[in-house]
């Protein structure tokens, strides 16, 4: 489950890690700061409160009962009252712990509460939630019967009593006075701009990150891509790009590729020069062997020397399937082709035949003669090595053309298809008999390649091998281009 939810690309996750870094330095900075400074603040905010009440409570004791309240309601500009009675119905001290009384009786000053019923707890919002902590905090500063309590009415308020708490009686509660506050002019503190400038923080570190992120994946997918372009047989070289390791990996990987083309150069040169010498020595060893009389020796010499002139024959072909500089392409309508191409195998008297209907229309930019020699080739594979009859079936899909080889023979396992295709590959040792040296799926390959196609191994619907051929079709205005150089 944790492994779905990882980002697969590196260019994710190095933004995940950096953010994540990020919000976690910064969220144990910011708990951390947190911490201190509302330790201190409370620590604060309770002495200069304390010490307040205390202050106010001797300037209240100084001014005579019956001004007292018209003393605090001019003082707070009528916000404040004072009241020298007992709490009112949705009011209750806050008091230190307590025996609990026996069940179904209340407390004096619960007004209609019972211990078992407890009065709703206020409101998310409600500021008396967060002044709690500090209520009872300021509690148990004052030590000198001052009591602060908050209201449990739907009106938020704060009563402070002004005088000492040593009655307990209801006759004492009664006589009080009372100091009224009320909260709700008061608003809990809104966070919204510094939640958004916070946002707008992660918003800007976010497409930092996502550069930096961007600047390092880049030449890796440059890179990627080479190397597809590559496995295709088509490389291209990238520009080393990025920090030192990208740098050092594209100049390695350009390296790598100008050795490959040298490797390959070196041995389309040797498949190509050996051939073309070894096409004297045949020419006067046909020329000799038609000038002896012995006929039985004569014939065993003349096939052993068609067998050697089809190896050379596959060199030579092998070698031109495989350089680019040997394609010439062209418009093709491939269905009118297949078509043609495939009569002449069934006019010869072979058993191939063309799987009906066949699409209209199949238009490719391609080689016909490099294409012929794939067909040729992956018909003869099918007539030599396996069992006709050999269907020849053409498809289409969006972008596609889809040309399909199947026999009846044996076909090949599923875990040497691979090596099937491989140069001087032979899966059957009969072949060195024939004069096979495992070059023909390899060139049917490297021709498919060429054309910016795929060439693919399985198993055919009658247990024998299907040959699946995917070339790209041409696009428009390639053939616009195309009709536009041909004239």
């Amino acid at each position: 489950m944790l492994r779905r939810l990882v980002p697969r690309s590196l260019r994710a996750r190095l933004v995940l890690l950096t953010l994540g870094t990020i919000l976690l330095v910064q969220a144990g900075t910011m708990a951390s700061v947190s911490h201190f400074r509302n330790q201190f603040t409370e620590t604060v905010t309770i002495e200069i409160v304390s010490t307040t009440i205390r202050t106010l409570r001797a300037a209240l004791a100084e001014i005579p009962a019956e001004e007292r309240a018209d003393f605090v309601r001019e003082a707070s500009r009528n916000e404040w009252r004072l009241w020298s009675r007992t709490l009112p119905s949705e009011a209750e001290l806050e008091r230190r712990p307590r025996r609990p009384p026996p069940p179904g009786q209340g407390r004096p000053g619960d007004h209609g509460h019972s211990s078992d019923r407890p009065p709703p707890p206020p409101r998310h919002d409600d500021l008396r939630r967060d002044l709690r902590k500090l209520v009872d905090a300021l509690n148990t500063r004052l030590d000198d019967g001052t009591r602060v309590a908050l209201s449990r009415g739907p009106a938020p308020r704060i009563y402070i009593s002004l005088q000492p708490d040593e009655h307990t009686d209801a006759a004492a509660l009664a006589t009080r006075e009372w100091l009224v506050i009320p909260l709700d002019r008061l608003s809990p503190p809104v966070a919204t701009p510094l939640v958004a400038m916070w946002l707008a923080g992660m918003g800007v570190i976010l497409l930092i990150s996502a550069a930096f992120s961007w600047h390092i994946t880049r030449p890796l997918t440059r890179l990627a891509k080479a190397a597809d372009q590559l496995a295709a047989g088509q490389p291209q070289r990238v520009v080393p790009a990025g920090p030192s390791e990208t740098r050092a990996l594209g100049e390695r990987f350009n390296a790598m590729l100008d050795a490959l083309n040298e490797s390959d150069a070196v041995r389309r040169t040797l498949l190509a020069g050996l051939p073309h010498d070894l096409k004297g020595p045949l020419s006067r060893m046909w020329l000799r062997i038609e000038m002896m009389e012995e006929a039985a020796l004569k014939e065993g010499l003349r096939h052993d020397l068609q067998d050697m002139q089809r190896m050379v024959d596959q060199f030579i072909g092998f070698v031109r399937g495989t350089d680019p500089a040997n394609y010439r392409f062209t418009r093709l309508n491939l269905d009118d082709w297949l078509q043609e191409h495939v009569g002449t195998w069934e006019s010869a008297g072979s058993d191939v035949k063309l799987l009906e209907p066949l699409p209209s229309g199949v238009v490719l930019r391609a080689d016909g003669f490099a294409l012929g020699r794939l067909l040729d080739n992956l018909i003869t594979n099918a007539l030599n090595y396996a069992a006709p009859p050999i269907e020849i079936g053409l498809s289409t899909t969006a972008a596609h053309a889809v040309m399909t080889v199947s026999d009846h023979g044996p076909g090949i396992s599923e875990e040497r298809r691979i090596e099937a295709l491989r140069p001087f590959s032979r899966l059957d040792d009969a072949r060195t008999l024939t004069g096979s040296v495992g070059l023909g799926l390899a060139l049917c390959n490297s021709i498919a390649r060429a054309h910016g196609g795929s060439l693919s191994l399985d198993e055919a619907d009658s247990g024998g091998l299907k040959v699946t051929v995917r070339l790209p079709l041409a696009q428009e205005d390639e053939g616009a281009d195309g009709a536009q150089r041909n004239t």
